[in-house]
C-alpha cells in the first residue's frame, strides 16, 4: 500500500481539521503582507532549514508559478546554511531543483 500524502490522510480521518487547517493556510497566505512568490520563497527556506525534502517539491511549483526564477529557488535553499548548516543544502537543493526543472 502507497504511503498517504499528509494532507489526505488528515482529510480522510478528521475532515473537520483538515478543513480549519486549510482554511488557517489560507488566511495566512493572505495576511501575511507578502507577494506570492516572496512567500512561497520564505516557505521553501525555512523547510529547507527544516530538512523536509517533500515540502520543498511540493511547493517549488507554486513559487515558479508565481514568478520565482530558478535562480531565486536556489537562493531560498541556500540560504538555509545560515540557519542549519548543510542540512538544507544535503536533502533539500537537489528536490528544488529537479522540481523547478519539472514544473
Amino acid at each position: 500500500m502507497a504511503e498517504k500524502h499528509f494532507f489526505e490522510l488528515l482529510a480522510e480521518e478528521t475532515p473537520g481539521i483538515h478543513k480549519a487547517f486549510r482554511d488557517l493556510l489560507g488566511a495566512l497566505e493572505k495576511d501575511a503582507g507578502l507577494d506570492a512568490k516572496t512567500f512561497q520563497l520564505v516557505y521553501l527556506g525555512i523547510r529547507a532549514a527544516d530538512g523536509v525534502p517533500g515540502a520543498i517539491a511540493a511547493h517549488v511549483p507554486m513559487a515558479k508559478k508565481a514568478g520565482a526564477t530558478r535562480e531565486e529557488v536556489r537562493g531560498a535553499v541556500l540560504i538555509s546554511l545560515m540557519v542549519s548548516g548543510v542540512i538544507g543544502i544535503s536533502t533539500c537543493l537537489a528536490a528544488a531543483l529537479e522540481a523547478y526543472d519539472n514544473a
